[in-house]
């Protein structure tokens, strides 16, 4: 652990929050531009919306590598190299002449993009302990819960332009991100504390972390509560356009209020980690998300389709879920000290497979009507609760 003072705790979850934001920027920046992928290209809303698929698929793959590589060669080499490749292939969809290519680079931004998702979430652990990393990963995730709210608005403005500028801003947006990793974060891995890059090696601590039910808990519950929200990311084009009336420069209408309900319970997280225990806080939370759910399929059955009936309880769900995800993250990351990086990995990997399950198979299931989402919300919130009661950090 680092002696940091207060002002540059902020500087490092601003910088650590936008590491992490770039995974959200490069899937929600270019959903209002869809009908005009699928014009320009030659391609089906199905097969655009695959592109999701394409790049949440090696994303989540990929970050059972990042967090070792990062204990192997270093935290900001392994960032260098990540955003350098996801700049490249950011140039390579703006340029994509068909469908086919465009999903070509959206594997390669993939690849890469979660390498500031994972090492950020590691360096929080690596720089803070107890209740001060509570409150940083809740700062962070603070920030980093703005970017689903202002990345499809940026998305429309650069629509204006051309489809193409939402790539080229997400090339630039990596290459600002590198230069502010390189300037503001210290290298929290030393020489003598790296250990080898050798397969059987993390074959072996992946054994060893996904063979521990307490940390498997913690982190099904994390990534489930997290999709509970996800689902309408994924469906935003065909939820706001299709059922609520809305356009492509209209998405701010949902991802506004649900990103701020996701900074109030972060905020809340902030205040009240030291006051209240773990088990109260997650009790709190998963009674209010149960609230939320509840509200959201009352509304879908008795309520007539309406932007704010329908986005208000996912915004409510959001506070709830921000608020736990804090101690759950921490909690998941303590069970094994030595191995931060590949523990990151491992949480990133499995909220990204339920994502990546919800993009390619769940969200086609439920998209035909708002109360199909509901109950997809639903659903993740139940399999949070079941994976985390049984949970040491529950009791």
């Amino acid at each position: 652990m680092q002696n940091i003072r207060l002002s540059e705790s902020s500087v490092i979850a601003l910088v650590l929050a936008a590491l992490a934001a770039l995974a959200p920027f490069a899937i929600d920046t270019y959903l209002p531009a869809f009908p005009w992928l699928a014009h320009d290209l030659g391609a089906t809303t199905l097969e655009i919306q695959q592109s999701l698929t394409l790049y949440l698929l090696p994303y989540a793959l990929m970050t059972l590598w990042h967090g070792a590589i990062s204990d192997s060669i270093g935290r900001l080499a392994t960032l260098r190299w990540g955003l350098l490749v996801f700049a490249l292939a950011s140039v390579g969809c703006a340029l994509a002449p068909n469908v086919e290519t465009l999903w070509c680079f959206r594997v390669l931004q993939g690849l890469s993009g979660g390498a500031g998702n994972v090492v950020s979430r590691a360096m929080v652990r690596d720089l803070f302990e107890g209740v001060a990393a509570q409150r940083v990963m809740a700062q962070v995730q603070m920030i980093f819960g703005l970017a689903p709210a202002v990345a499809p608005i940026i998305g429309g403005l650069l629509l204006g332009i051309h489809w193409q500028a939402i790539f080229l801003f997400l090339f630039l947006y990596a290459l600002l991100a590198l230069w502010a990793a390189y300037r503001f974060l210290p290298e929290t891995v030393p020489l003598e504390r790296r250990v080898p890059l050798v397969p059987r090696q993390i074959l072996w601590d992946y054994k060893r972390i996904f063979n521990d039910l307490e940390f498997i808990r913690l982190a099904t519950a994390f990534g489930a509560n997290f999709a509970g929200f996800f689902v309408y990311v994924l469906a935003a084009p065909v939820f706001l356009i299709g059922h609520l009336g809305l356009n492509e420069h209209q998405f701010g209408f949902m991802f506004v209020p649900t990103v701020l309900g996701m900074v109030a319970g972060s905020a809340l997280a902030r205040r009240m980690a030291g006051s209240l225990t773990n088990a109260v806080i997650l009790r709190l939370s998963y009674l209010w998300m149960a609230f939320a759910v509840l509200l959201n399929i009352g509304v879908c059955l008795l309520l007539p389709r309406d932007p704010l009936f329908n986005i208000l309880p996912i915004a409510l769900y959001n506070i709830g879920m921000a608020f736990a995800m804090p101690v759950l993250s921490i909690a998941a990351l303590d069970r094994h000290p030595r191995l931060r990086g590949t523990a990151a990995s491992g949480q990133a990997f499995i909220q990204m497979l339920l994502s990546t399950v919800s993009a390619g198979l769940i969200i086609p299931l439920l998209w035909v009507s708002p109360l199909g989402l509901a109950l997809g919300m639903a659903a993740y919130l139940l399999l949070g609760f079941f994976a985390i009661r049984h949970a040491a950090v529950w009791r």
